[in-house]
Parts: C-alpha cells; structure tokens; sequence
C-alpha cells in the first residue's frame, strides 16, 4: 500500500504523490507507469502493484512471501505468478543485468534505485492491497516499445554505475496504430458439474489475461463488442473421467470465416487443478498468439512466399521428422527444407526454419568443428534479412533468439527471446532458451524458475524434452544431483537419443554413489556421441560467467569419475 506525505493510505487512482527513479515515475492517481521519455509502460495491473512496494522499500530486502502477500493477498498463488512479474518489471525498466530489481540469493529481492516523491517511505507496508482483479489497460498515445525504454533506462542507470551492451538493446520500432481487436467468448461447458464450469471460466480469465500482454492486439469485453471485433474466439470445454477436452475457434465477424481452430486434451488423473488449468490455457493461448501473429504479418509475406502451401507442408514433416531428436532425424529434417527451399529460394518462412534446425545441430554438436562457423555465418546473414523483413514475426524472433544462445550471445539472446514473448506468452521453446542464457549467465535460481514455468505451459510439446534437459542440468550445476534425475529421466523417457542427457545422467549418479549405473549411463552417452572426451564434450566458454564456469568443472570431474574419457 502507498502512503502519502500525511501518512493516509494511497491506493491507485486516488490523488498522491509520483514516485520518481532512474527517470522513471509511478503515478498512483492514473495507476501508470512513465518512461523517461514520459511515454506510458503498460503493464499489468499486478506487477504495477509489486513495483508500488519495491519503490515504497528501496533498499531492503524483501522475501517472497512478503511480495505475494502485499501484491495477492487471501489468493494462493504460485511462485510463478511471482517470477512473472518480475520479469515483467525488469523487461519494462530495462533492467537486462538484473541491477535495478536484484535478487538476493535465498533472501528474495532488493529495489536498489534511489527513490524520490510524494510517499512516505516510513509507512507501514502490511495493510492490504488495494488492487482488484485485472484487466486490460488500453496504451497510451505515443507508447513505444520494449527498445526505446531500454536505451532509456541505459542512460537512466548510468547514475548507478550499471553498464548494458549496446548490442542487447532491441531496435526501436512502433507497434501499429490500430493494434487488432479480439474478443474473446466465455468458454461452454455442462453449467451443473461443479468442476467444469469454474476451470472454463478460469482458461477464460487466464486465456484473456495473457492476451492483454500482446501488444499488437486489444482485447475487449465480448457483450456487445463481438460484431465490431476483428476476431472472435469461441470455445468449448468437455470433462472425461480421465481428460479435459477443449475445442476452440477463432472467426472474423465481417465475413463469417473460421481463421483458426484447435482441439487439445489434457490428463486429469497426474495433476493438481491448478496445473490443469494453466496447461489447457496454455495449450490454447499458444497456437491462438501464432495464429494471430501469423493474420497480422499476413501483408507483409505476400512477397516473401506464402507460409501456406508447400513451405508450411516442408516446415511441418521437418518439425515432425525432429519431434523425437536424433541425428538421422535431424539430417532427415534438413534435406526436407533443403529440398523446399532449392525450389523456391526466396521463401523467408523456408530460410528462417532451415536457420533455426540449423542451429539446433549446433546446440547440439552435430556439426563438425571447422563446419559450425559455416553454419553460423551463413545463419546470420538470414536472420540479418529476415529482420529486416519480418522484425515481429514469432518464428524470426524464435530464431534469432536461438541464434545469439547457439553463438554465445546470452545477454542479447534474451532480448530477443523477451521479443517473442512479448507475442506469444505461453512460448515454451522461447522460455527454454531464456533458461538457457540464464544458465550461462550464472543466474541458476532464475533459470530453474524459468525453465518449470515451461514445464507447466507444456507447449508445444515437441520442445518438453529440451526444458526437462534443462531443469535436470541446472539441479546439477547446483549440486543437487538427487533432484537433477528424475528430470534427466523424463528427458530420456521423451528423447532418449540425445547424448548430453546422458552426460548429465552419469554425474548426477557419481554424485550420489551409485557408481555401476552411472558407468552405464556414460556409455550409453558416449555410444550416442563417440569420440566425446573432457575436452570437447563443454560448450563453447565466451561469454560464460565464472559461476557457470566453476559449477560445470565440478560436474565435469564426476563425467570424468564416470568414464568420460580426458582426451
């Protein structure tokens, strides 16, 4: 709860005094956010409310459970509902190297910016929040993107002594003017089963909630508004004794036609509600943020090639030939867009998917040494035009995120990861590769964090196996290999033939003592990527933290107590 100079209680739209920092100012009386250049952050109602208490306690530490207390309070949330706004936060401040907003490993968080203004910085902080549900905030004339504020707050933070690559701040680019409007229907289910009526109206809610947070689209309420729409969603939710069956469509009112349908199951037997819930939203938001996505950029394809067709026919038998990840498959999957793109060499949606499987064979080292700068080069000459072209594509943001992750790039790969998200929230894949830079940053808890978060969404699932690989690996680099297993044996169960699994596997085992199996689980590696040995089986090291560098040579010394060979 803000105060003001009396010491009353300030909730959001009520007259108190801005508070200023970094060039920022958080004005309670209009409930927003300001940049330095006075343009209008939006962001979501939440996380304005936990920014309120990190400015009304600069300088202390505050726990978790005291940041969901005074931002959800009487609601039991997740610890993701958490890391979601502050990830928001930081994206809006521009805050890349975590400086601003900085976490205290196993205290919570710090505010570290000064803070001037109406509050009073004494007040109590325990009154409940005044904040009710959310809704959809409309932008304010003149808001700019994610790039302008970064450079901004760079300039900003410069009082701190904080410094951001250049090369990491996204180029500016204005959103369009009359950003599509979507309405999104209540979802039907039986009105008398006393679970399928409340998990519709929570996707609903859920669904229209993420939805808000795309830039490009405005959601409205659907009473009176679904005729004057752009597009309507409408849906249907179906409980089996064992599943949640959810049907969906989206059409455009002016000429009747169905832009996109969906249909999804989710198991009810190996999950809490709340899980259920968040994995049919996410099952649904996900193919509607690329679909819609794909509507908005329509204009800008037709002369690049249409992604209908034989380029989306060659991209889905690629995506499908690599669902379960093996070199065959993986060579399989190139010839196809080969093949595609040597008849129709201009296709951007054909470049852009032969880059991003491309650089999956570097990830995963299935390029030669003296082939890997080949593919990197030319992969970066197609994302430099893809860009140009398409610079709020999902693919091409997918892409070039992969593509500064696979070259080293952390920092920068997570603007452009933060891109994608920016469009399709529920992006697994592009949530892994945030892990992933996150990994090599050194930021361990931040990247377990994202990576569960991917887990949860569970979208799309052909990617499940690349977080549950993830998750397993950052439990082990932070020597908490009992954890790490079943995490690596779910990426197993999923994608047996990747040999880093394997890897992981061996030393998770050396650590606990259990020493025959893992000989067997380093041989099963080493039979699926010969000739690893200690110095060839490490990433790349530019650009890694010392932190990351430190934890991978412990788990090395057990791959090597494992049977890894030295040379």
């Amino acid at each position: 709860m803000l105060y003001d100079n009396r010491g009353r209680f300030c909730r959001f739209g009520e007259s108190c005094g801005v508070l200023r920092f970094l060039g920022f100012e958080l004005d309670p009386q209009r409930a927003e956010l300001r940049g330095p250049d006075g343009a209008v952050i939006r962001i979501r109602l939440r996380s304005l409310e936990m920014l309120k208490v990190f400015a009304t306690n600069p300088g202390r530490v505050l726990s978790k459970q005291e940041l969901m207390e005074a931002v959800w309070p009487d609601i039991h949330i997740g610890e993701d509902s958490l890391f979601q706004s502050i990830r928001e936060l930081r994206t809006a401040l521009g805050d890349e190297q975590r400086q601003i907003i900085r976490l205290m490993s196993g205290r919570g968080y710090l505010f570290a910016a000064p803070v001037s203004g109406g509050a009073d910085m004494g007040a109590p902080q325990d009154a409940p929040s005044a904040i009710g549900p959310e809704t959809k905030t409309e932008p304010a004339p003149g808001r700019r993107d994610v790039g302008m504020r970064s450079r901004a707050a760079l300039i900003a933070m410069a009082g701190l002594g904080v410094s951001i690559l250049a090369a990491a701040m996204w180029p500016a680019r204005l959103f369009p003017a009359s950003p599509a409007t979507i309405a999104v229907m209540p979802m039907a289910a039986a009105a008398d089963d006393p679970l399928a009526a409340p998990m519709a109206a929570g996707v609903t809610r859920d669904l229209t909630d993420g939805l808000a947070k795309i830039e490009t689209i405005r959601v409205t309420i659907p009473s009176g508004a679904a005729k004057s729409a752009d597009y309507v969603v409408s849906s249907e939710l179906e409980k089996t004794e064992t599943a949640w069956n959810l049907r969906a469509r989206m059409t455009e009112p002016a000429t009747g036609a169905v832009k996109w349908t969906t249909s999804l199951s989710i198991d009810r037997t190996d999950a809490n509600l709340q899980l259920q819930q968040t994995r049919l939203t996410a099952g649904m938001g996900h193919p509607l943020a690329r679909r819609i996505n794909a509507l908005l950029k329509a204009g800008e394809r037709a002369a690049g090639g249409s992604p209908t067709g034989t380029a989306r026919v060659a991209i889905e038998q690629a995506t499908a030939s690599i669902n379960h990840t093996t070199l065959e498959r993986f060579r399989a999957a190139l010839a196809i867009l080969e093949k595609a793109l040597a008849d129709n060499p201009d296709n951007v949606d054909l470049q852009v998917a032969l880059a991003a499987f491309q650089l999956r064979g570097v990830q995963m080292a299935w390029f030669p040494a003296a082939e890997r700068e080949r593919v990197e080069n030319s992969v970066g000459a197609i994302m430099a035009r893809a860009l140009s072209a398409r610079p709020d594509s999902i693919p091409v943001l997918e892409t070039q995120c992969r593509f500064l992750s696979a070259t080293n790039q952390f920092l920068e790969s997570l603007v452009a990861c933060g891109r994608a998200l920016a469009h399709d929230p529920w992006d697994g894949g592009a949530l892994y590769l945030v892990g992933l830079s996150q990994v090599f940053l050194g930021r361990f808890d931040d990247a377990l964090a994202t990576f569960k978060q991917a887990d949860r969404f569970d979208t799309p699932q052909a990617a499940r196996w690349t977080w549950t690989l993830g998750a397993g690996w950052t439990y082990l680099l932070m020597g908490r290999a009992e954890e790490a297993v079943p995490w690596l044996q779910r990426s197993i169960a999923i994608t047996p033939a990747s040999g880093r699994t394997h890897l992981g596997l061996a030393a998770a085992y050396q650590q606990l003592g259990r020493a025959d199996d893992a000989r067997a689980a380093m041989a099963t590696a080493l039979e699926l990527r010969p000739g690893s040995t200690a110095r060839n089986a490490p990433p790349p090291a530019k650009n890694n933290s010392a932190i990351y560098l430190k934890a991978y040579d412990r788990v090395l010394s057990l791959m090597i107590a494992a049977g890894l060979p030295e040379t």
